[in-house]
């Protein structure tokens, strides 16, 4: 058999490179089957943002939507949101959106405004309005109908959020994530502050003015993350207690992380969102001089919420306008101020209801 006598140097040339690339492929990629695996449950080390070769339709989405520093804005909506029933006056996106458009400084926000729907209807909404939108599948499960406060669907659908949102961190996006059921009266980033070194910013249900994580009663309706090692490592834990955790709600898991000391043991940097700036229906600002969002929390239905949220944007509506009239009298009208009474949510948990 013959063998060639001679190899021009461009052939070797490629030929190294060929063999170069399949070394880098099966060995040195992060993605190599030789590496070891990082278990992200032990505390965070060193992070690598995921980096995805091509682009999905989440990635695209994020993009659009991201702020210069890689921050965007995140909402969840089913068909139960943007769906108006017969006796509602309007939708809980619609009232979502309307809130934006009435706080200060907030109209802007919306472009950075990412709204992830998990069932058709809510995506045709979204489109409809010229959002930015991303469609959400969970094959085999219908989050369209409204999910009770802490019914077995509610408490799957809060998990299947956690899921999702841990793939945000993962793609190197840090978030705000809120509610719909907040209303935005002002812009809050200044409060946030997105270029601090606080890895979570979270808002309570009541604010005891103490820092320690065994003082407050978080509420994951509304708060600011940063994307790094710690953050995914802890979003990690998280949902990996999702099987052990029966009926309970992803936020109660959470909070017993807090205090069982996972912010020592990640490094973390936390701050509880004070309900003076971050206020909810349990326990509201006493300022509408400060405060910058309105959660229609301690509420079981959403038709309740839809009530009482209309009449804190009507409250909010009368307010500016008073102001606006009267801006010599603007100190007097804001100390006595008062938001209506939530009757709506109030009643939501009687029997009844």
């Amino acid at each position: 058999m013959e063998h060639p006598k001679n190899i021009s140097p461009g052939t070797s040339a490629i030929v190294f490179l060929l063999f170069a690339g399949f070394l880098y492929i099966f060995v040195w990629s992060p993605s190599s089957p030789f590496l070891p695996y990082n278990d992200l449950n032990a505390p965070p080390k060193n992070f690598t943002t995921v980096e995805f070769p091509v682009k999905d339709e989440l990635d695209l989405a994020l993009e659009g939507a991201s702020m210069p520093n890689k921050t965007v804005i995140i909402a969840v909506v089913n068909r139960a949101y943007v769906e108006q029933t017969v006796d509602a006056e309007t939708t809980m996106l619609d009232l979502f959106l309307e809130s934006f458009w009435l706080g200060e400084d907030t109209r802007p926000l919306l472009d950075h405004l990412l709204l992830v729907t998990v069932d058709q209807t809510a995506h045709d909404r979204c489109m409809f309005k010229r959002l930015h939108c991303y469609r959400l599948v969970t094959d085999g499960v219908d989050f369209g109908e409204e999910k009770v406060y802490m019914s077995l669907d509610f408490i799957k659908m809060m998990w299947r959020r956690t899921l999702f949102l841990l793939d945000v961190l993962k793609r190197g996006y840090s978030f705000i994530f809120t509610d719909t059921d907040v209303m935005w009266l002002r812009n809050p980033l200044a409060k946030l502050s997105l270029n601090g070194t606080e890895d979570l910013r979270i808002s309570v249900d009541k604010f005891f003015g103490d820092p320690r994580p065994d003082h407050n009663l978080i509420n994951t309706g509304f708060y600011h993350i940063r994307s790094n090692n710690k953050t995914i490592a802890l979003f990690d834990r998280w949902y990996s207690l999702k099987d052990n955790s029966t009926r309970k709600k992803e936020q109660d898991v959470l909070l017993d992380l807090l205090r069982q000391g996972i912010i020592t043991e990640f490094g973390l940097q936390v701050k509880f969102l004070e309900t003076r700036h971050f206020s909810g229906f349990c326990e509201d600002s006493r300022d509408v001089g400060v405060v910058t969002a309105v959660h229609a929390n301690c509420c079981r239905h959403i038709n309740a919420k839809v009530s009482d949220l209309t009449a804190v944007l009507r409250d909010w509506k009368r307010y500016k306008a008073a102001v606006t009239k009267y801006p010599a009298a603007a100190r007097n009208i804001t100390s006595g101020f008062s938001w209506s009474p939530h009757y709506g949510c109030w009643n939501s948990w009687k029997p009844h209801h």
